[in-house]
């Protein structure tokens, strides 16, 4: 299980990516659009480099939804590794089963 505050410092970045989506993807359109104007594309710019540097979608993290572990992450699932593979023996992931051959 990971660290309480790592974990309530993710959902505090997920709140806050979520809070400013929007707003970040309209000024990369604007940036991306203003290429003839360069004071434009500098006020975007600088309108971007002032939202919050947690609402990046860049500095989340992928965490178990379980345990709340941050390395050996499979996307597919939302889970680490070792939750998936209890998961999985337990028979808890519908449509997974234990190779052999």
């Amino acid at each position: 299980m990971a660290k309480k505050s790592q974990l309530a410092r993710d959902q505090k970045r997920r709140a806050m990516h979520d809070h400013y989506k929007d707003q970040r993807a309209a000024l990369k359109t604007k940036l991306r659009e203003s290429v003839d104007d360069p004071q434009a594309r500098w006020d975007a710019q600088v309108a971007l480099q002032k939202l919050p540097r947690n609402s990046s979608p860049t500095r989340l993290k992928s965490r178990c939804e379980v345990t709340g572990r941050s390395r050996g992450y499979m996307r597919k699932f939302g889970l680490s590794r070792i939750t998936f593979r209890e998961m999985a023996s337990q028979g808890l992931l519908p449509g997974i089963r234990k190779s052999s051959w």
